[in-house]
């Protein structure tokens, strides 16, 4: 029987095992270190938060892995022997296969600071990075205040997970607005207030320069390159994420930031796959970043590796791009493409319409030329990814868009209160563009 081996169980692991079961009635393993079972990443914060318990996050019963005759090893894969298809574990022992998944996710990104192996330094990646976090700041008792390095989504979830054990937290932010990079100027300077907002001490064109420990390896503050040091007893690393492949090196698997795949997800390497955090395409698709550390995406993923094993080869076709997240109390959609001031393309204009009233905006990119609509941001409103969907395959124009932007609406007390304004505002933009 041929013997399918997936190493990582994550989303993108865990699916790819349910769909060639579904296909198949293949030997299927699943190795990983981090946990007994695969549980929801994105709900981590939420058990912190004292929203969810551990069992909560688990959206499978123990018994489905016997009933799907999905194997589960607790191990870490120190070595991968391609040339006799077998796997060693760094605590001893191996295993044999035919066909190999690599599904290992991403690791903290860090940047060679001094001080980084202090105790109390960490990333919120894995279940062991949320295990470190209750130990290390239990509460505002024990750690009174915790520095957090960097922006994004990561950074924000731990900065809310942290205040709402009233510790105080500081973030240190190198652009001149939080998540700069990623959102257009009024968006950035908006959610920057908002964090600040909820009591984050929010510093922005700030650079880490070193950390600092005791005389028991623990930390005990940061150093800025501005020379600030501000007392702290956790350090949390949200600088971004790099694949986890670093068990690879001495393999025949070729890698670059991640592990190179084509559109098969197929590596070099034949009968071995990569998929998730940890794959990297050999040539971006559209617009998309070559690796993509994205929850839905390793979903698709696994679903499109399921069917080439089980012999229909299928390619990834990721569609259009979307990402949804939560910014403390906003909720935040993106669909198509709306890039940073730095980041916009020639040929791209941009259409912002914020409340005046309460946290709520629409950011709207499209085509300087032929008006059409590229991809659009929402924040504290709720739309329907189908709907933004088809009109991106559809290239609707931009005026279409606002004239039909009912038809995305999740949120009826929106509309009733602020679709005229945004009409308006957008037709007065053109008249004066």
């Amino acid at each position: 029987m041929e013997h399918v081996v997936i190493i990582g169980n994550g989303i993108a692991g865990v699916t790819a095992a349910r769909h060639i079961r579904k296909r198949s009635d293949k030997k299927i393993t699943i190795i990983s270190a981090e946990a007994d079972h695969f549980f929801s990443r994105t709900a981590l914060m939420y058990v912190y938060m004292g929203h969810m318990r551990w069992r909560d996050i688990e959206p499978y019963e123990a018994s489905f892995w016997k009933k799907n005759r999905i194997e589960l090893i607790k191990a870490y894969v120190e070595t991968v022997d391609t040339r006799n298809k077998t796997l060693h574990f760094k605590d001893g022992g191996s295993i044999n296969y035919n066909k190999l998944i690599i599904a290992t996710g991403s690791v903290t990104n860090t940047f060679g600071w001094e001080g980084q192996e202090l105790n109390g330094v960490q990333g919120l990646v894995t279940k062991q990075d949320l295990e470190k976090l209750e130990k290390n700041a239990p509460n505002n008792k024990e750690c009174p205040r915790a520095v957090i390095v960097g922006g994004g989504l990561i950074g924000v979830e731990m900065a809310e997970m942290l205040r709402t054990r009233d510790i105080e937290v500081t973030m240190l932010v190198r652009e001149p607005a939080f998540w700069a990079a990623v959102l257009p100027k009024p968006e950035a300077e908006m959610i920057s207030q908002h964090i600040i907002s909820h009591g984050v001490d929010l510093r922005l064109t700030t650079e880490l320069e070193k950390i600092v420990g005791d005389a028991h390896g623990n930390v005990k503050a940061v150093i800025t390159k501005a020379g600030e040091e501000i007392p702290c007893c956790v350090v949390g690393i949200t600088t971004g994420v790099t694949p986890q492949i670093s068990f690879l090196e001495k393999s025949k698997i070729e890698t670059g930031k991640g592990i190179l795949v084509n559109r098969h997800l197929e590596t070099n390497v034949e009968n071995v796959y990569a998929i998730g955090d940890c794959a990297q395409q050999r040539e971006p698709i559209g617009q998309r970043p070559p690796v993509e550390a994205v929850w839905y995406t390793g979903r698709m993923m696994g679903e499109t590796v399921a069917q080439t094993i089980c012999g229909n080869p299928f390619e990834y076709n990721p569609g259009n791009w979307f990402n949804s997240a939560k910014f403390f109390d906003i909720e935040y959609q993106t669909y198509g493409w709306v890039f940073s001031d730095k980041k916009r393309k020639e040929y791209e204009a941009q259409f912002h319409w914020e409340c005046t009233k309460d946290l709520r905006c629409v950011t709207i990119s499209y085509h300087k030329e032929n008006n059409q609509f590229l991809g659009i941001n929402t924040f504290g409103i709720r739309m329907r990814h189908e709907v933004f969907d088809r009109w991106l395959n559809e290239k609707r124009s931009a005026d279409f868009v606002i004239q039909n932007l009912k038809q995305a609406n999740f949120d009826p007390e929106f509309y009733k209160k602020y679709e005229s304004e945004i009409q308006n505002q957008f037709i007065h933009q053109f008249e004066n563009a």
